[in-house]
């Protein structure tokens, strides 16, 4: 089976091809010649997954999966959550956006924070859902070189490591990507 993810992030690509079985045949938008930035317009993490995977199939005939994800922070009333990659602005920097989200925590006592990732599939002319959750809270500074985004902040619940200090393994066994993408590939595998 060939499905595209509708991504550029490398990251994320590296990440899913380690989840999938070898039946399926991932592509990037890279190798099915997509080279334009799909515009995330929508004001919801759901919203955002749909419209992306309903871009590829309509625009290039390929069955497609897509996903957003958002880091909601309890007492920042769910902030950043879809705007999380644009957090601190249009240039989607890591850092820029950690520094924004730590500032804006500094006087707060209840750090909780979940991760929330949304799959959108379009196969075969219909559209599925699957949503992965993890909790956990923001620490107060980071920790951990590997991962990417928010995960130098972001504890998981239960843990004493940040996504940052994991390895792909540990992350991948817990991590609300997988946890989404488990779904998908339960359900590709039906």
């Amino acid at each position: 089976m060939r499905l595209v993810f509708a991504t550029h992030n490398k990251n994320k690509l590296v990440e899913i091809k380690n989840m999938l079985p070898d039946y399926i045949e991932l592509l990037s938008l890279t190798e099915i010649g997509c080279h334009e930035d799909i515009a995330e317009t929508v004001d919801t993490i759901d919203g955002n997954a749909i419209l992306k995977a309903k871009y590829v199939t309509e625009k290039y005939g390929y069955n497609c999966f897509a996903d957003d994800t958002g880091l909601e922070v309890e007492s920042l009333n769910g902030e950043p959550g879809v705007y999380s990659a644009r957090y601190a602005g249009e240039e989607k920097n890591n850092d820029a956006n950690i520094k924004k989200l730590l500032k804006n925590l500094k006087d707060k006592h209840n750090r909780s924070a979940r991760f929330k990732t949304v799959i959108a599939l379009s196969l075969n002319d219909h559209e599925s859902l699957f949503t992965g959750i993890c909790t956990g809270e923001i620490i107060e500074e980071k920790r951990g070189e590997k991962g990417f985004g928010y995960d130098p902040i972001f504890l998981p619940e239960g843990k004493n490591k940040t996504f940052a200090e994991m390895n792909s393994h540990e992350k991948n066994e817990i991590s609300h990507r997988a946890r989404a993408f488990k779904q998908l590939v339960s359900y590709l595998s039906e």
